[in-house]
């Protein structure tokens, strides 16, 4: 299939142009962003050399939906987008932190608490929790936002103490991570999922204003369960059917590579890409409530710039 690896655009006003684990970033005359989703896709931290058909655009639009569903929460970054695989919105001065919060004991924080460990960020876990139960009531676990190389766990004293964030600053962005999370909860429910955990970036507006930038509730920065089977595996002792890039992650662990020293790359078959590509176009048939029609995109790099070049004249 034709996929989006990477792109080399040369943009109207254009003045840099940064690439990402997924997403290459356009800056236009230094206050407007042109993000494209590319379809390639990251584990632990590294990118794969394999894209993943139509995850762009899956990415894309079901985090064009849930920004514009918590506009009434916090004031985003996104002004428009003009083509599938597109967001064109305001460049804000980013918060040097992920917001990364967790309804379950799953995926990062399960392996940290299978390993022994009981306390994550600074959040203190009881013994005795099994693999992907519930929390009495959701933490958030925060992590740095590395340039390069993997993101690191931090607490909120540390956030505080190296003076990333005031305390005032910090506790309104828990605040609104909390708030985000039940409204992404609540919508989840509504399509029979679960939202096990996720992620939110932050940035501030040349008037000091918080607003929420990147992405939201997509499979990459996302867990979701099945609401209809989750009880009954866990009664079974059984990991719930899930939809998230967490089907690939422990592809590559049972395969044994989690970007460590040493360990190579297994070979990514097509078999894996095309099941991979079905459980993002799954999501955003679920999450979405709509069926995503293949048929309506082809992808094409220069339809993409010719797009983005019609949405900036429209600014």
């Amino acid at each position: 299939m034709n996929c989006i690896y990477k792109t080399d655009f040369n943009l109207p006003g254009q003045t840099s142009k940064y690439e990402g684990k997924v997403r290459d970033v356009y800056t236009i005359e230094d206050n407007i962003l042109v993000v494209v989703a590319s379809d390639r896709i990251s584990a632990f931290d590294i990118i794969m050399p394999k894209p993943i058909p139509k995850k762009g655009q899956v990415l894309n639009q079901i985090s064009l939906e849930m920004l514009n569903s918590t506009k009434d929460i916090i004031d985003n970054w996104l002004i428009s987008s003009p083509d599938p695989n597109v967001s064109i919105g305001r460049k804000l001065n980013p918060v040097k932190i992920e917001m990364v919060i967790r309804g379950y004991l799953s995926g990062h924080s399960d392996r940290l608490y299978k390993s022994g460990k009981r306390s994550i960020c600074g959040v203190e876990l009881p013994n005795g929790l099994v693999s992907h139960q519930k929390f009495d009531n959701p933490i958030i676990t925060p992590s740095t936002k590395a340039d390069h190389g993997h993101d690191e766990d931090i607490s909120k004293l540390q956030i505080i103490k190296q003076n990333i964030l005031s305390i005032d600053q910090y506790e309104e962005i828990e605040e609104i991570t909390h708030k985000l999370f039940k409204r992404g909860t609540e919508i989840a429910k509504q399509r029979g999922l679960i939202l096990v955990d996720t992620k939110y970036e932050f940035g501030y507006d040349s008037n000091n204003k918080l607003c929420l930038i990147d992405e939201i509730h997509t499979p990459d920065s996302s867990r979701y369960f099945y609401s209809d089977s989750y009880s009954d595996c866990i009664d079974k002792g059984i990991p719930p059917m899930q939809l998230s890039k967490e089907f690939f992650r422990q592809w590559l662990i049972e395969n044994d590579f989690q970007g460590k020293e040493n360990q190579s790359l297994p070979n990514i078959t097509n078999k894996i890409i095309n099941d991979v590509s079905d459980r993002y176009i799954e999501l955003y048939n679920q999450i979405l409530g709509i069926k995503y029609d293949k048929s309506k995109s082809t992808n094409s790099i220069n339809q993409i710039e010719k797009n983005i070049i019609k949405g900036l004249e429209s600014l």
